[in-house]
């Protein structure tokens, strides 16, 4: 449904803009229906300039972002509205969403304006409370309400409820549970899972490796703005072949152990373009010089 084919994206820095900044470097993968594909990377990886790009909220540099077929880095006026129609992303911060002068259910006014201007009140308010409980939340507690009248976990799901009263086919979540308590998390993981199981798409940006493997049907670990691996979650966290992804693996914290008990992890050179090597089926790894991996710190 979705499909990345060598996309990257640079942009000009530093005095006069003379210094190009390459953020994301020909990175290709896809989303079918039904399907998560969680995109893993530390900070400053690209994880959310591909996000960006998939929404068309930035242009690609180069390379191909197709949906349904349709190639929507040139999709303007009527041709973009209909995408959004069917794609729709939730962010990190679910406070600067919100005005917080205006109720919090103003956003699904913003939807009735563009794309439902002829539907009666009634009804209307019939297709809202029904995306509302759809995500868990008592339309009754929630609508009417101001963005500080209600908890994080709320406002990050009306907005999932916003994108629900659209055609949704793809749902772009970037670390939408980042700001959130442990509470709250696993209710907001839970609402993805049931999106997955009702035929959408989801791309899960996260940095966090649990919640990757927790939720996700494929796996696309990026560093320095290229994909490293890629491929079923069970083989990427299961087999991993990349000395990048061991080295976030290894990274991770382990209850009743010790930090200085913990293995010293692996950390590789800084590379260059690297290609993409299929070591099994539905499994791909960057290329790596051996030589490169040493104990200690990423270069």
């Amino acid at each position: 449904m979705l499909k990345l084919e060598r996309v990257s994206k640079n942009y000009r820095v530093g005095a006069f803009g003379r210094t190009s900044l390459r953020a994301v470097r020909d990175v290709t993968f896809e989303l079918r229906p039904g399907e998560v594909v969680s995109l893993i990377g530390e900070s400053g990886s690209g994880k959310s300039t591909i996000g960006r790009m998939i929404l068309r909220l930035i242009q690609p540099t180069s390379g191909a972002i197709t949906f349904e077929g349709t190639d929507i880095t040139g999709l303007r006026g009527a041709g973009l509205k209909g995408y959004y129609r069917h794609a729709q992303g939730v962010f990190q911060d679910p406070f600067s969403t919100y005005n917080p002068v205006f109720r919090a259910d103003r956003v699904f006014a913003m939807i009735r304006q563009s794309y439902f201007p002829d539907m009666k009140d009634e009804q209307w308010r019939e297709r809202v409370a029904e995306a509302v409980a759809s995500v868990n939340l008592n339309p009754d507690l929630v609508l009417g309400k101001y963005p500080h009248q209600l908890s994080g976990g709320q406002l990050q799901r009306l907005l999932v409820a916003r994108a629900l009263l659209l055609d949704i086919k793809l749902l772009v979540a970037d670390e939408i549970i980042s700001m959130l308590d442990a509470s709250t998390r696993i209710d907001v993981l839970n609402l993805l899972a049931d999106l997955k199981e009702r035929g959408l798409a989801v791309l899960f940006i996260t940095h966090d490796l649990s919640l990757g493997n927790y939720l996700s049907d494929q796996t696309v670990i990026l560093r320095r703005g290229a994909v490293v691996e890629r491929g079923t979650t069970e083989k990427v966290f299961g087999d991993p072949r990349h000395p990048y992804t061991r080295m976030l693996l290894a990274s991770v914290p382990r209850l009743g152990t010790r930090w200085e008990d913990l293995p010293v992890p692996e950390s590789v050179g800084q590379e260059g373009d690297a290609p993409l090597e299929e070591v099994e089926e539905g499994h791909f790894v960057a290329h790596f010089d051996p030589s490169d991996v040493h104990n200690g710190r990423v270069a």
